[in-house]
């Protein structure tokens, strides 16, 4: 599933809400945005999610400008007003919540199954606010691929919580590893430290009959689809 953003923006000029900009997130390939200021990471995620159209440009989804199968497809991953869970919330509890939403048991008992299954059962009474970014990231991710048809996350700003760039890098590389399209939105600073480290090879050899070489190239020379827009201000109200 390829997920491809073309040229977007909200607004134009140096004080655009969301400056122009072009991504790709496919299959075996992790998608990078890079954006500035308070809002725009938001404005990027609802846009790449299908949940805003752009005033310009376009998004696509394996080729096709569909906006209810991105949203089906796509679940936005704690994007901030949108879908950032309460700080205050435990572990636990947020875990019941998504369980509910997914239409899927949402009992203590069936939350903590789930934490132990991804590793967080010791963290069950932990409040979000202070669970370290990788795990964060982690929980969240996994709430959200419980629901059946998502085949694909965006992610926003994981950065902004702190922590170790390569630590909550992982999750999403092990995310894509297990052929979920993930496009993270970020910082420029989030971005250049993700340029400086090895992507891994996601695609085992002979994967539905196409060997790791035949896929699809991203648009940048790392395996790793990048896109950067200028470190503009941001004066409209989030959405």
């Amino acid at each position: 599933m390829r997920l491809e953003l073309h040229d977007v923006a909200i607004g134009d000029g140096p004080r655009a809400a969301l400056p122009r900009l072009s991504a790709v997130a496919d299959r075996w390939v992790p998608g990078f945005v890079a954006v500035e200021t308070e809002n725009a990471p938001t404005l990027a995620s609802l846009v790449a999610g299908g949940r805003m159209r752009p005033e310009t440009g376009r998004v696509t989804i394996d080729g096709r400008a569909d906006d209810a199968a991105i949203r089906a497809s796509f679940a936005l991953v704690d994007t901030p007003t949108v879908a950032e869970p309460f700080a205050a919330l435990t572990v636990v509890q947020v875990a019941r919540e998504e369980l509910a939403l997914a239409g899927l048991r949402a009992d203590k008992d069936s939350a903590r199954l789930l934490l132990e299954e991804i590793g967080l059962d010791e963290h069950e009474r932990t409040r979000l606010s202070a669970l370290p970014t990788e795990l964060r990231v982690r929980l969240l991710c996994e709430l959200a691929v419980l629901r059946p048809e998502v085949r694909g996350l965006v992610v926003t700003t994981p950065e902004r919580h702190g922590g170790d760039v390569a630590a909550w890098l992982s999750v999403v590389h092990d995310m894509v590893g297990r052929d979920y399209t993930v496009l993270t939105i970020t910082g420029f600073a989030a971005l250049a430290t993700i340029e400086s480290l090895p992507t891994p090879e996601f695609a085992p050899a002979g994967t539905d009959g196409v060997p790791e070489t035949d896929t699809a190239p991203p648009s940048s020379p790392d395996d790793t689809a990048v896109a950067t827009t200028p470190d503009t201000s941001v004066e409209s109200d989030q959405p």
